[in-house]
């Protein structure tokens, strides 16, 4: 008999990872909690409130009694029609309402997409740096993640060499993300295209994360995947949601935009895993993408600042070198220079996990490592936190660093 914890619980289960960043958020939360002043860089949400005219549609909603029972499975029609509407607006993609299944936020858009489209032994191309849920989500549908390491020289940006020179007869999709977490970069439309037509070409599905849509800096500019590369419109699932956008991370609305088939399987998965998303949710997105894009473009001012403000303050710390970062809020820095050295306080770190771990106790900063995203050596700084915490927190660590 197998004794301890895992005991009758699955290899499934098991195998899964615990999110880095919602792990490193928990750490910095309990120090706080102990009275400590820590400045978090790990979370992965605007720091700004939810637009007040969002909130004030939630409250009337969860004042009317026909928000109170249960609604369709693939989201409220009203507000499927409205995200479609949203998707033309916003990216130029002319979808119907049938198209969208709402779901309980990004998240899960991510999962109910690997468990439709994977079957056990499927390869799913994964571009590194990736998010931490990408490959668990590929993993808990029997798919296998194959990672495609990209550089900061390149912009941390795959080339269609790189992703056929990793394809093979079992490879069933890629990953794509423009603009990226945890890197910050941005593809141009012609080059976005250019991968678009090779996956076509390959008969390779392409699922494709657009949250951060709006969320571009500089010459930037965002490019939905199935626009520039139509041919893969029947092979592309493009997911998004309220999330980024709106500052609605705890309200759990997210959507996925796909071809009918996949759509209307989604719609199966999701009315025996979940049924419908909260309806108090679902009126608040509704206002949301029914609303401006005013609120987004005064978050857009902040975010803007603060990336080259992190931008400068990373790249002055002696061993950090960081790219400057296009769109999401977050800056992708190597650490290599900090690591195998006497740090101020005398300890040393071998790795990334082991250095975040120092400097969270020494100096009570915290960052995800970039093992988390399949790139040791690196980690992920977010700049969604007020002006003056991001400051004193750099300083921090410069001195941590011994700058």
């Amino acid at each position: 008999m197998t004794d301890g914890p895992s005991q009758g619980i699955s290899r499934r289960a098991q195998a899964v990872a615990e999110s880095a960043t919602l792990a490193i958020t928990g750490r910095a939360n309990a120090l706080r909690a102990e009275g400590h002043s820590v400045i978090g860089y790990g979370a992965g949400q605007p720091d700004f409130p939810t637009p007040p005219a969002i909130v004030a549609a939630a409250i009337a909603a969860a004042s009317d009694k026909k928000n109170h029972g249960y609604t369709p499975a693939g989201g409220l029609p009203e507000f499927r029609e409205a995200i479609a509407s949203k998707t033309r607006r916003d990216s130029g993609y002319d979808v119907s309402a049938s198209q969208i299944v709402v779901t309980n936020g990004g998240k899960h858009a991510v999962y109910a997409t690997c468990q439709i489209l994977l079957d056990p032994g499927d390869e799913v191309l994964l571009p590194a740096p990736y998010w931490v849920s990408y490959p668990e989500a590929i993993r808990l549908a029997g798919g296998q993640p194959v990672v495609v390491p990209t550089s900061a020289e390149s912009g941390y940006q795959a080339t269609v060499a790189e992703l056929d020179a990793a394809a093979t007869p079992q490879t069933k999709m890629l990953i794509f993300v423009s603009p990226s977490n945890p890197t910050g970069s941005v593809y141009r439309p012609e080059k976005i295209a250019e991968i678009g037509r090779w996956a076509a070409d390959r008969g390779i599905w392409v699922m494709t994360d657009e949250i951060y849509e709006h969320l571009v800096y500089g010459d930037a500019v965002h490019a939905s995947l199935p626009v520039v590369a139509p041919e893969i419109a029947e092979r592309c699932v493009v997911l998004n949601g309220c999330s980024k956008t709106y500052a609605m991370t705890g309200w759990r609305v997210g959507w996925m935009v796909a071809p009918d088939a996949v759509a209307k399987a989604a719609i199966r998965l999701q009315s025996h895993m979940t049924s419908n998303v909260s309806n108090v949710s679902q009126r608040a997105g509704l206002e949301a993408v029914s609303g401006s894009l005013e609120a987004v473009e005064e978050m857009k001012v902040a975010f803007d600042r603060r990336r080259r403000t992190m931008h400068r303050m990373l790249n002055e710390i002696p061993g950090i070198e960081c790219n400057e970062p296009e769109g999401a809020f977050y800056a992708f820095a190597s650490l290599e220079g900090l690591l195998g050295r006497p740090m101020a306080n005398g300890s040393t770190a071998t790795t990334t996990l082991e250095l975040a771990a120092n400097v969270l106790d020494a100096v009570k900063v915290a960052f995800v490592p970039g093992e988390a995203f399949g790139a040791p050596g690196s980690a992920r700084f977010s700049f969604a936190l007020g002006d003056d915490d991001l400051a004193e927190g750099l300083r921090r660590l410069g001195e941590f660093a011994g700058a």
